[in-house]
């Protein structure tokens, strides 16, 4: 499990997403890891490649919901690109959007 320390060095707004769970950190931990271990990821990729736009949107903007409300800022951007892209419906190879936003998601989990 990740630790608020390693969270910080990553460039994670903690004190923001810890003031979202009233400063717990067990809690905030606890919240991180089950949103950076959402099934969402991967439905994700598997629309994608099918080129259901309508939806990646919805999977998108729940992840960005969930990530942002974390404050998992890193995440969080590369996920905001995204949803802007599918929410515009746009017709763009999205593999390497993807890509980072997997990468940055192992990152953020330690693994």
């Amino acid at each position: 499990m990740i630790s608020i320390e390693e969270l910080k060095k990553k460039g994670v707004d903690v004190e923001t997403g810890l003031s979202r769970c009233v400063g717990k950190e067990d809690l905030y931990l606890k919240l991180v890891n089950m949103a950076l271990s959402d099934g969402k990821f991967e439905d994700l990729g598997t629309e994608l490649i099918s080129g259901d736009l309508d939806h990646s949107f919805e999977l998108c903007h729940a992840l960005k919901g969930v990530i942002g409300n974390l404050s998992l800022t890193p995440l969080y951007d590369e996920i905001c690109a995204m949803t802007e892209k599918l929410r515009n419906r746009e017709q763009i190879d999205y593999s390497s959007m993807y890509s980072k936003i997997l990468e940055i998601r192992t990152k953020l989990s330690g693994s």
